[in-house]
């Protein structure tokens, strides 16, 4: 784990490569495909021949939640230990990593309060009526059966679609040993503004555009994260270029803060400072053979 920048996806490659592991993606952006620059999503030629799951399950118009990512995850884990791998999972979505190790609360009836909160977040801000568009994409017949005023049911409707009928509480039982990678924070947002610059040297304009032009909706999921919803507000004329430059930006390090914040909040977690890249990597090395 780690915030965005610190180097994550390279280090897991260098463990995977030290004690025969595979890797599976912790990353609530990356299981979309075509959402690549904007999500740093690892290339083919960078994986080094290691196996990687986790990456391009989903289109732009499917919803993926915390449940999903347990069961899928799971799943993996034991497909990976039958071979004699070691399982690595990697990523900045502390949610599912937290969820993964220690269990996670519904609220009851297949509810999921963090979804459900930050689709009333949603509504505020953007406006009922992106909800009900929203539901009506996914399903017209439940759209059909509801008022586009009735925010509550709207709300569950879509939870109900994202989650399913889902248990309240997922328990589980996973040895799981786990690691946060650190670096001084002017280190880390002078990487996180670098970056940027990378993404939109490589194209992330072009990409936005690419998966407008092809159908996806402003309001999908994977579009409302960081470095995408700063581009569409952009060709909306919202932003001006560098606003939208300095934004993506801030909002990075921004994301890369409540990283941290949320790792801490991790039962027995253990911070590895990756500033010096090979005393780090030595240093998580030593730490994992001893786990192991």
């Amino acid at each position: 784990m780690g915030p965005t920048g610190v180097g994550k996806s390279d280090m897991a490659i260098s463990l995977a490569e030290e004690f025969g592991g595979e890797i599976i993606s912790a990353d609530s952006v990356q299981v979309f495909k075509h959402f690549d620059i904007g999500s740093a999503k690892i290339q083919k030629e960078e994986m080094k021949n290691i196996p990687h799951y986790g990456l391009d399950l989903l289109e732009a118009s499917e919803e993926f939640s915390v449940f999903n990512y347990i069961e899928y995850t799971k799943q993996k884990i034991d497909e990976i230990i039958s071979k004699g791998k070691l399982p690595i999972i990697v990523g900045g979505t502390g949610l599912y990593v937290k969820a993964l190790t220690e269990g996670y609360d519904f609220g009851g009836q297949g509810k999921e309060s963090s979804f459900r909160e930050e689709l009333k977040k949603e509504a505020q801000e953007k406006g009922l009526e992106v909800l009900y568009e929203r539901l009506k994409n996914l399903s017209p017949e439940r759209a059909s059966e509801i008022s586009q005023n009735d925010e509550k049911r709207i709300i569950r409707s879509l939870e109900i679609l994202a989650l399913g009928n889902k248990p309240s509480k997922v328990q589980v039982d996973i040895d799981a040993k786990i690691f946060a990678l650190d670096m001084p924070r002017d280190v880390l947002y002078d990487r996180i503004n670098k970056r940027v610059d990378i993404m939109l040297e490589n194209g992330l304009l072009k990409e936005v555009e690419r998966l407008l032009a092809s159908g996806v909706k402003k309001d999908c999921q994977p579009m409302r994260a960081i470095g995408y919803k700063e581009v569409v507000a952009f060709f909306d004329g919202e932003l001006s270029k560098e606003e939208m430059v300095e934004l993506i930006k801030k909002n990075s390090r921004n994301y890369a803060k409540r990283q941290l914040t949320f790792c801490r909040g991790i039962k027995n977690i253990d911070f590895v400072d990756v500033l010096d890249r090979e005393k780090g990597k030595n240093e998580l090395f030593e730490k994992v053979k001893e786990w192991l």
